[in-house]
């Protein structure tokens, strides 16, 4: 498959590529481009003159253009989907919803761009300013950089590409080297719904080479999604430029069962918060701080669920858990687990790791001093269980942790599970129900070492836009 560098598919300049292994097999699912620096200045100077043309289209007129992509792209969302489960490992049940969700994230804020206002700051509500009128409007910031991870390639390319292109912008899509195709697909299809040559564009590239997107003084936002290692690394690179970031980065998020918890409803929410795109998934639960008083009982039940639950293929329709993104990436699981092992866990579920498969895993009487209960992010279908007695316990454990992406606490007297929430040092708060949520709609952000900025309809555009004020000065008499 080729890169899209204004509006063309091209190899890289080097002529170098790179093949995209299918993580569940190790088959080659395709090669692409292995781009460099200057394909990545070639692609930054074909976005500052597309800009420029795609800003010229009212808003109307790109919201048309966005449906019309939405169109191509429910004409292919199977071969889509299929190719997302087979470059990511994902089940293809999963892979499906993914390419589900182009459609309702992108009307949406084709949408919401239409009722985006500036303000009016009327003469007289300042001492001495009776005669002026102040006209605030959001601008295009320029050429946006979108650093895409491998876990949610679609949703995340939701979340960057399409309010970038309704607020005017150009977008350089910059995925994940591990998975790609789906992505460059989409980006094909832009092109093809009528998005200037220049305004939307894909490469492929180790991130070395997509520092140089980074360090352009031509790219005025980079929005990112990944770990906190390289965002902060990012957010350097772009301090040279004092280049506005949007960073998304790691989390550990707490989930919390009080002692008037329902351990069923907890379990059940469980699956979804920890098992889910096999637990490869930022704002997912990663530590389950239970009651001492219910923590067995979680275990057991929480065993007998995932034992249940269907482990093995991405591509079969039955698959609810399969893969990680490579053997690399399980390798590293295994690693952490054996670590929360050494720190005294004790495994009753699963701990094994074949390729890139890691069975989901239960690990009980996990120390509040283990690496796991704070900044040890385990990305994968592992779920460490450990134990408090009373609800100030439960806060100081869930806000020892760098991170604060998100959180979630379960119990049955409301009150208290909002005081609880209140409490926590995160960006999101979710009461009886699992961390791993979020619309389109919410704002989406992190606190402390989990990112910068926010995400989501309207609090993106925010983001991607620039404010200018203008003043009609002594325009009244």
């Amino acid at each position: 498959m080729k890169m899209i560098i204004d509006g063309k598919k091209v190899d890289s300049v080097s002529k170098e590529t790179f093949d995209i292994i299918a993580p569940a097999t190790g088959i080659v699912v395709d090669n692409v481009p292995k781009a460099t620096a200057e394909d990545i200045e070639k692609a930054v100077t074909a976005a500052v003159k597309g800009q420029k043309e795609w800003e010229k289209f009212s808003v109307t007129e790109r919201a048309d253009v966005l449906y019309k992509f939405i169109d191509i792209v429910e004409l292919n969302k199977e071969s889509l989907a299929q190719t997302l489960c087979a470059e990511n490992g994902k089940p293809i049940t999963e892979a499906r919803a993914e390419i589900g969700n182009i459609k309702i994230a992108f009307r949406a804020f084709a949408e919401h761009a239409k009722h985006y206002y500036g303000s009016i700051i009327p003469p007289g509500t300042e001492a001495g300013q009776e005669n002026h009128i102040q006209m605030v409007t959001r601008e295009p910031i320029g050429v946006v950089a979108c650093i895409i991870p491998f876990n949610f390639p679609c949703d995340l390319y939701d979340q960057k590409v399409a309010p970038a292109l309704m607020m005017g912008n150009a977008a350089i899509v910059l995925p994940s080297s591990d998975n790609p195709l789906t992505l460059m697909r989409l980006t094909e299809m832009l092109v093809e719904a009528g998005v200037p040559d220049g305004a939307i564009q894909c490469l492929t590239a180790p991130g070395a080479v997509k520092d140089a997107a980074v360090s352009d003084p031509r790219v005025h936002l980079v929005t990112l999604t990944g770990s906190t290692e390289v965002g902060i690394g990012t957010a350097k690179i772009a301090a040279e430029n004092l280049t506005h970031t949007a960073l998304e980065l790691g989390g550990n998020d707490a989930f919390i069962v009080l002692d008037d918890g329902d351990v069923d409803l907890a379990v059940d929410e469980l699956i979804w918060a920890r098992m889910y795109n096999t637990g490869q998934v930022c704002c997912a639960s990663k530590r389950f701080l239970i009651h001492n008083s219910l923590k067995d009982e979680f275990a057991e039940k929480a065993v007998a669920k995932i034992k249940a639950l269907n482990y093995g293929d991405p591509a079969n329709d039955e698959t609810q858990i399969a893969c990680l993104i490579s053997e690399k990436a399980a390798i590293k699981v295994e690693k952490e687990v054996a670590l929360t092992v050494e720190q005294g866990g004790k495994i009753i579920l699963g701990g094994k790791r074949d390729g890139a498969f890691y069975e989901p895993t239960v690990i009980v009487d996990v120390p509040k001093t283990a690496d796991v209960a704070k900044d040890m992010e385990i990305f994968g279908p592992v779920v460490p269980i450990i134990g408090f007695d009373t609800d100030e316990e439960a806060i100081e454990i869930a806000n020892s942790s760098v991170f604060g992406l998100s959180s979630c606490v379960f119990s049955k007297d409301q009150k208290r599970a909002f005081k609880v929430a209140r409490a926590m040092e995160a960006g999101g708060a979710v009461i009886n129900g699992a961390s791993f949520f979020r619309s389109f709609e919410m704002p989406f952000g992190g606190w402390k070492h989990s990112g910068i900025g926010t995400e989501g309809v309207m609090s993106t555009f925010d983001e991607m836009t620039r404010v200018k004020t203008i003043v009609l000065k002594n325009i009244i008499d």
